[in-house]
């Protein structure tokens, strides 16, 4: 029925820092940046991945009322959306360690997990992430 996702999202309050952060300290590449006069279009995607964008998008109108963003703002600035994202890796405590040195914030060290070495970390907004390296 399906052949793959080609979007998933996650809330930003600021897409100029969530560029920033998304571009220069994780190493993503912009995918598209397109000004639609009442909201942002703005995508990410692990470079020369096409077909696996990451929206991020600003909760707010014109896809919800102000107040529904405002609630969801708080919401994912305590951490409380969850798991949002998993990134793959073939050196997690290589890829751990450079990003540390960039500033990304990581709540979970690289760990054997069985299934694979994986970190858990956050985005300046309060989105949790995985970082994997896949077992062989």
């Amino acid at each position: 029925m399906f052949n793959s996702i080609n979007i998933s999202h996650v809330f930003v309050s600021d897409q100029d820092e969530a560029l920033d952060f998304y571009v220069n300290k994780l190493g993503l590449e912009v995918s598209a940046d397109v000004d639609f006069g009442a909201m942002r279009w703005l995508t990410v995607r692990v470079p020369g991945q096409e077909g696996r964008d990451i929206l991020l998008e600003k909760p707010g109108p014109p896809g919800m009322d102000e107040k529904s963003g405002e609630q969801i703002r708080e919401l994912v600035s305590k951490g409380a959306t969850g798991f949002t994202f998993g990134l793959t890796t073939d050196d997690c405590q290589k890829t751990y360690e450079t990003l540390k040195a960039r500033g990304v914030e990581f709540n979970d060290e690289p760990t054997d997990r069985g299934y694979g070495i994986d970190c858990g970390a956050r985005d300046p907004f309060g989105n949790q992430f995985r970082i994997v390296q896949l077992a062989r």
